[in-house]
């Protein structure tokens, strides 16, 4: 271990610029992975927030919330305990007012007797007590939106009132708009025939009691949001080659250093001193590098998600950040495995010229 110091102390420059590429390779990594997460989170932010089991959907909607609706005659034996269950309606649409920015929603109306309404936070104003009252995602107040703010919906003549605004209220990356859901009707020209677009609950063995509807694991729902899988397997594959490029780069460089100090380890060799010492002089030497070029990467990977802000969506999970240090350490070691068996094989009269 004193020697792997000792020759990091004696070679700074050297030792520096393979601490710098580590920190240039795990810093694209943990930013790419806070990308990843970060958008995964955009897609799932609402219904994360309703802490499903399962969710009822029409089985003609291809299981996607927003093409699903369910009419009263095929809810009628839908049991519902509000504190447990809720209606929910989604619609797609887009929102405009006098001098603000347009901004493409998701509107989901609810029923104020059902949990999904009691358990609404707002970081301002109040939650939507009649009909053309809305609560909006906190990206509407970064569009320069306010409370009391009139807003259109699509095309409809109506106005609608902000009276709340509330946080992480996401849903396929687009900001989501609650209202009533007399209001989602209007939206979708539908009559009081309709009942809903899905039934929420946290009950992990609700049943839909009806065949024209099918209750899915939330998971189910959320992986067949558009995009999301293809979105996730991207950065996943995104994240594990650069992972095995860390792994080949590192290698190559200790490879070369091992190539240049392979005079002295046969010196040291024939003094001796055994081959399982240089070995893990080497590793360990690896591990200082590696773990100290990490932690850079990770204090960079903070202070950008912080300068960002939520103009990009960042987000930095700890469970999902560790796990990526330990890839990052595990491929480093295996890429310093590579000299290490050089040095094992060294003859120490053929590397001095004997």
């Amino acid at each position: 271990m004193f020697l792997a110091l000792k020759e990091i102390k004696h070679y700074k420059l050297r030792y520096g610029l393979i601490v710098t590429m580590i920190v240039l390779i795990s810093y694209l990594i943990f930013i790419l992975t806070s990308l990843a997460v970060g958008l995964s989170t955009q897609n799932t932010k609402a219904i994360d927030s309703w802490k499903p089991q399962r969710i009822v959907l029409n089985k003609d909607s291809n299981i996607n919330i927003s093409r699903s609706v369910i009419t009263k005659e095929q809810g009628k034996n839908l049991k519902i305990n509000p504190k447990q269950d809720a209606y929910v309606e989604n619609a797609p649409v887009v929102s405009s007012a006098k001098d603000r920015s347009r901004v493409s929603a998701q509107f989901v109306g609810l029923d104020p007797h059902q949990y999904i309404y009691q358990n609404l936070k707002l970081t301002s104003g109040h939650k939507a007590q009649k009909n053309h009252q809305v609560v909006v995602d906190t990206q509407f107040q970064q569009n320069g939106y306010h409370l009391g703010d009139k807003i259109k919906l699509n095309s409809d003549n109506h106005s609608y009132e902000i009276v709340g605004f509330t946080k992480n209220a996401k849903l396929s990356i687009a900001p989501v708009v609650y209202g009533s859901m007399d209001d989602w009707r209007q939206l979708h020209n539908l009559t009081s025939d309709f009942l809903c677009s899905a039934v929420i609950s946290k009950n992990a063995d609700y049943k839909a009691h009806n065949s024209d509807l099918y209750a899915y694991s939330a998971k189910k729902v959320i992986d067949e949001l558009p995009g999301y899988q293809a979105q996730n397997s991207i950065f996943t594959f995104m994240i594990a080659f650069l992972m095995i490029i860390s792994l080949i780069v590192i290698a190559v460089f200790l490879y070369i250093l091992t190539m240049q100090k392979l005079e002295n380890y046969a010196v040291l060799r024939a003094q001796g001193i055994p081959a399982g010492v240089l070995v893990r002089a080497t590793l360990f030497q690896t591990f200082i590098l590696v773990i100290s070029g990490i932690v850079i990467g990770v204090v960079l990977t903070l202070l950008t998600t912080m300068a960002l802000g939520n103009s990009v969506p960042v987000a930095c999970d700890p469970l999902i950040m560790s796990t990526t240090v330990i890839g990052l350490l595990v491929t480093s070691m295996l890429g310093a495995l590579i000299p290490s068996i050089m040095i094992l094989k060294v003859d120490p009269a053929d590397a001095i010229g004997g």
